[in-house]
């Protein structure tokens, strides 16, 4: 939201009072409150009649600060709030000398000059890294009588941001006005399903805005030298959260929000769905099952989209008889093959639903302000929503998910839950519906993967989730939702995935080949390589079916060469995945992550890193051209072995069955000894090949175990020319060790 009129004027029916000075301070053990007049205050007479704004400062966690403005604190209680791991075993120092007042944690300062215009510094090592300065903090009273309160915190010279959630534009989000706002817009709007307050800067730190509600960033968009957020109503929190490296952001960020849970070995393999609005039942289903065997295409997890239930029932929970009458059997049949099955849901409930009348006389529906149910006809005829702030509504709810899982269903693809009301509508537990709007989708994703995760234990609960906020990270996997079938909607899905990484989200997939329409057969084959080298690989569209036979033969080659090499990185790929659960670093991660101090990756958003040494550039053009970016050192093509010198962009053709795939140097990689399953045991024959190494080079690899602990570590060195191993932890008697470049 912007509020000026240029440099000079507020725009037409705006009043704005900013903290001028400090008048005192208080300090506490671990928090420090100052007391800042709207005007400078000259002798006693000053005080009367002066709004005054209340700053705290404190910490939750080392290395992160929290700053805490309020103009009128009466207010109720806001809730929902999002769960913070606060904690207070971390140091915290806090001093107030001549001139100065200081709360510092970790490696992490808040200064505030207690003398002058308003100005507060967040250092680290003595070095401003961000900073609050005269005229930054504003509260804002409209003619309507509604009030704002915004911060403006410092850009410096070329500092870049990036997060706020799954957004599509440019990945770099300085000139850009970004509402966090959830709605269901598609990818090819400023809209986004998943939105998160949360931006990750180059310059060494993060910020959270410490609210569900709707936050407006003005990321350089209103003052081209601050990034403005701003909230409605009378108080205003945010954590700055210290790197230096932005890796240690998301360290801190996803410690305080939650950390991605593990994922289990099988929701990695290739998914299939059977389309959207696609004609389908038992027979089809099994002749994708078959096709894909037959073709030798490795097949993990068989997804059923929405008509799995009958038309205008959604969401009943029970099969449609017609096309399904034997569901139980169905998924025996189906599981029997090696198959996990996953099925579509939401939060819905149709007015034709079976349970509808239950959930409207056990008070489980969210209700309007007169106390009858919310209803519209948007996406099914008369439709309710799940109210899931009612303990009860949840076990309900649950209870239907239950039903399916006792019959042999894995998991769920948790759509929607973005268009949630905030007019005349009563929650029941009194929930602000203003704030309930971006946190529905947390409440909803967390009743479904808690029970997933009751039935099946830690790390082998999984959803396809599309709705998010922040701390939805901690119920993965996400998608990116409603995409076109065409070049730029592949770019713009994987700018969507890049940002969420950038906002703490360690797993990302996206439909291959598109949502909406009919991919091209050059689009589909190009799309295959990039599916299959993300995090998670999912076949679905809308009104056609995403089988590779169906656009040519050598579609069906490209996608089994690469989930086979996908299966085949299972080690490697857990490996990233276990960082992701620990220290919250994305599996798929912008350039800037890996390479923070080369400023030619700041705008990439075309390639990206798969784990720490993979780099990935899909090939969005039908011709197979592709320019892509190297940092500095040795990268060798994990295809044909050529070694290329970095730090230069290239210009190359690719095949269907090709792409750029390169190695960083010194890296190793390991290769599983299967190709055909994700779940294996990953140490045992285990290839480990070794990319360019230096001379004396010393690295130890770490191999997982399915429970996301470490099989075995191994430690190589390379020296004249040859190698020398020995296991330093855990067992793997069976490994080879190559050296390529």
């Amino acid at each position: 939201m912007k509020f000026t009129d240029g440099h000079w004027q507020l725009r037409t029916g705006l009043t704005r009072l900013r903290p001028a000075e400090v008048e005192s301070v208080e300090a506490g053990d671990r928090s420090l409150t100052v007391y800042a007049p709207a005007k400078r205050i000259a002798h006693r007479g000053d005080t009367l009649n002066q709004p005054l704004f209340t700053i705290t400062f404190d910490s939750p966690a080392a290395g992160i600060i929290g700053v805490h403005v309020s103009h009128h604190r009466g207010g109720l209680p806001p809730h929902p709030r999002y769960a913070l791991n606060r904690g207070d075993e971390h140091p915290v120092k806090v001093e107030v000398e001549a001139g100065t007042a200081r709360l510092t944690s970790g490696e992490l300062t808040a200064v505030v000059a207690l003398t002058g215009p308003w100005d507060v510094r967040f250092e680290r090592d003595g070095r401003a890294i961000t900073g609050s300065g005269a005229g930054s903090i504003g509260l804002i009273t409209a003619a309507d009588g509604r009030t704002y309160l915004h911060e403006q915190l410092a850009l410096g010279v070329g500092e870049t941001v990036y997060g706020l959630g799954e957004r599509f534009g440019p990945l770099v989000k300085n000139g850009q006005t970004v509402d966090i706002w959830n709605a269901d817009g598609g990818t090819s709007s400023e809209q986004a399903y998943k939105n998160v307050p949360f931006f990750l800067s180059s310059n060494g730190y993060g910020v959270l805005v410490d609210t569900p509600a709707q936050v407006s960033f003005e990321v350089g968009s209103e003052v081209v030298s601050r990034n403005q957020f701003s909230v409605e109503g009378e108080e205003l929190s945010y954590y700055v959260i210290d790197g230096p490296a932005p890796k240690d952001v998301l360290d801190r960020y996803t410690g305080l929000t939650g950390r991605p849970a593990r994922v289990p070995a099988w929701s990695m393999g290739l998914w299939l769905s059977t389309s959207f609005t696609t004609d389908y039942n038992e027979p089809t289903v099994t002749s994708f099952v078959d096709g894909m065997a037959e073709r030798d295409l490795p097949l993990s997890v068989f997804h059923f989209d929405c008509f799995w239930m009958r038309q205008f029932h959604w969401c009943d929970f029970l099969w449609d008889p017609a096309a399904f009458p034997d569901p139980a059997g169905m998924l025996a049949r189906l599981k029997s093959r090696g198959l996990r099955i996953s099925l579509w849901i939401n939060p819905y409930i149709a007015q034709r639903s079976v349970l509808f009348e239950e959930g409207r006389e056990l008070g489980y529906l969210l209700k309007r302000t007169d106390g009858s149910v919310w209803q519209w006809d948007l996406w099914q005829a008369g439709m309710a929503i799940v109210d899931f702030t009612n303990p009860d509504a949840t076990g309900w709810f649950r209870s239907k998910l239950q039903a399916l899982i006792d019959v042999g269903v894995d998991c769920f693809k948790t759509d929607f839950g973005e268009r949630i009301p905030v007019d005349d509508v009563a929650w029941f537990d009194g929930s602000d519906p203003a704030r309930m709007h971006n946190y529905y989708p947390q409440l909803y994703n967390a009743a479904v993967f808690g029970l997933l995760e009751e039935n099946r234990g830690p790390g082998e609960a999984v959803l396809f989730a599309r709705s998010a906020t922040a701390g939805g990270q901690q119920f993965p996997v996400h998608w990116a939702g409603d995409c076109e079938s065409t070049f730029e909607a592949m770019a713009e899905s994987l700018r969507g995935g890049l940002s969420l990484a950038a906002s703490g989200f360690g797993y990302w997939s996206h439909d291959i080949g598109g949502f909406e329409g009919t991919p091209d057969p050059a689009v589909f084959k190009r799309w295959l390589p990039f599916g299959l080298l993300s995090s998670h690989s999912r076949l679905h569209g809308s009104g056609s079916y995403r089988v590779p036979w169906a656009f040519d033969e050598e579609a069906v080659d490209v996608l089994r060469s690469f989930t086979k090499l996908k299966l085949s990185l299972m080690p490697y790929l857990m490996t990233a995945a276990r960082e992701a659960h620990t220290a919250g670093t994305p599996v798929m991660r912008p350039m800037l992550l890996e390479f923070p101090e080369d400023p030619a990756v700041a705008y990439l958003e075309r390639q990206y890193m798969l784990g720490p040494d993979l780099l990935v550039a899909p090939v969005m053009s039908a011709d197979g051209e592709v320019r892509f970016y190297l940092p500095a050192g040795t990268w060798t093509d994990l295809f044909t072995g050529e070694r290329v010198d970095g730090s230069r962009w290239i210009t190359r053709t690719y095949g269907f069955d090709r792409l750029p795939l390169f190695v960083r140097e010194g890296a190793v990689i390991a290769f599983g000894a299967a190709d055909d399953r994700p779940e294996y045991d990953w140490a045992d024959g285990v290839t480990l090949r070794w990319f360019a190494p230096s001379d004396e080079q010393v690295t130890v690899v770490s191999l997982p175990e399915p429970g996301g602990e470490v099989a075995a570590r191994i430690e190589l060195t390379y020296s004249g020319g040859r190698v020398e191993t020995r296991v330093v932890e855990g067992v793997c008697e069976r490994y080879e060790v190559e050296v390529r470049g």
